[in-house]
């Protein structure tokens, strides 16, 4: 079932560096799907524009039947509510506890303490943080705040699940325990995950869907796919 679909999308920055080019391609509903390739290819932008942090100059990016390039601001924050985000810098208000910091995403919806509570703590329990509850964050390792993260991302109970480099501050071990966490809200939640990666070991190692885009333009799509030499990242 088509669940994100860019047709035909451009986008050029006022200093006129085209960061993505005549780029169409459709996700389904439910997918796992990695997006690779060098430094400043227009991965980050193409992530940007599902959550409608940027805006295509040309085309159009439907997210659940929604063509968020048309989306006025006003309504933006209606989009956000069905996207999760978990970005390589963790975001963590320091001063808050682990509970805390993921009802806070709750709390800026307006969704009152009595519904935030099974929330928070549904979401903190898919993510193996249960007995950190009341931690704070210099408490915690770097693969426990990026758990946080995800709890805060999938809080909401998002239909889309965006991961920026999520393992990039993190060693192998923990970016593979990290994996293994959001690879369960897929297959648990039937979430589907959008993941922005430079980690070949975890690609080459998940066997997902892997979009390769090279200088803006989407180079490969491949199922079960890899990093693979003959593409050269």
């Amino acid at each position: 079932m088509k669940f994100i679909e860019l047709k035909n999308v451009n986008k050029t920055y006022s200093t006129g560096v085209t960061a993505i080019a005549d780029m169409s391609v459709v996700i389904d509903k439910g997918e796992f799907v990695f997006v690779i390739g060098h430094t400043a290819c227009g991965k980050s932008t193409f992530i940007k524009m599902l959550y409608r942090e940027e805006k295509p100059t040309k085309g159009s990016v439907v997210v659940g039947g929604v063509n968020v390039a048309k989306l006025r601001n006003g309504r933006v924050y209606k989009l956000r509510r069905k996207i999760g985000v978990v970005f390589q810098d963790f975001k963590l208000l320091p001063k808050l506890t682990v509970y805390e910091n993921v009802a806070f995403a709750l709390e800026c919806l307006g969704i009152s303490s009595k519904e935030i509570k099974p929330k928070v703590l549904k979401a903190i329990e898919i993510v193996g943080l249960k007995e950190k509850a009341r931690s704070f964050p210099h408490q915690l390792s770097g693969g426990e705040k990026q758990r946080v993260c995800i709890a805060r991302a999938i809080v909401n109970e998002p239909k889309l699940l965006i991961c920026d480099e999520p393992t990039g501050n993190l060693d192998p071990d923990t970016s593979k325990e990290i994996m293994k966490v959001i690879d369960n809200i897929n297959k648990d939640l039937k979430t589907t995950v959008i993941m922005a990666t430079h980690d070949k070991e975890i690609v080459n190692r998940m066997k997902k869907r892997v979009l390769l885009i090279e200088h803006g333009v989407l180079t490969g799509d491949y199922l079960k796919g890899s990093y693979k030499s003959h593409e050269g990242v």
